[in-house]
């Protein structure tokens, strides 16, 4: 695939799935690019709004399109904030409003557990009636206070398990290979290899 279309317009998404895909010789641009807005995600489960954010891409540009929905989700929050992890904090999206959020509703909590979770959607066309679709959790905890100036979204917060890192200070090589996302993608290509 020579190029798709990121139906996205997050510049961490965006340089996270263009590093993963640069070996493939794949050119990643995004939605904002092109002049798309974003799709309506109204749904309460990350795989219904790739979905949508995908099928909203693929018909707008007759491109390719690989959508990407994910999120923090807390156990003590009863998985807040989930499907709702860009807008935590209200409009305008602000990571560090949003962190600041999660470190509030945190502050009453003993149990720190807390998982990534991606859902990757890519429709090869606006005829593809059988999108691939793969998806894939990255296990941690909520840290007490951000660490670390790389990532984006909750990265300073995020402990992965069994490491005493945060998202936030990994290597961007190595966050890619680890993550959420990059197992996602990881499955995706797989798929992608075993089709005729």
């Amino acid at each position: 695939m020579k190029s798709l279309v990121l139906a996205s317009g997050n510049p961490g998404k965006h340089a996270e799935i263009q590093a993963l895909l640069a070996p493939f010789g794949t050119r990643v641009v995004t939605q904002v690019e092109l002049g798309i807005t974003e799709a309506e995600e109204p749904h309460d489960n990350f795989l219904d709004n790739a979905l949508a954010k995908a099928r909203h891409a693929c018909f707008a540009t007759r491109l390719p399109a690989l959508a990407d929905d994910s999120g923090l989700c807390v156990d003590a929050l009863g998985g807040a904030p989930g499907v709702h992890s860009a807008r935590y904090a209200g409009e305008p999206r602000s990571d560090l409003r949003n962190n600041e959020k999660l470190l509030d509703e945190m502050s009453a909590h003993d149990n720190r557990s807390a998982h990534y979770e991606c859902v990757l959607v890519l429709m090869r066309g606006p005829g593809d009636t059988r999108p691939l679709i793969a998806q894939a959790q990255w296990h941690g905890e909520i840290g007490r206070r951000p660490r670390g100036g790389g990532g984006f979204g909750y990265d300073p917060l995020f402990l992965p398990k069994n490491m005493d890192q945060t998202a936030a200070e990994l290597d961007p090589e190595e966050k890619n290979r680890i993550s959420h996302r990059g197992q996602a993608l990881a499955k995706l290509l797989e798929q992608l290899k075993m089709e005729p």
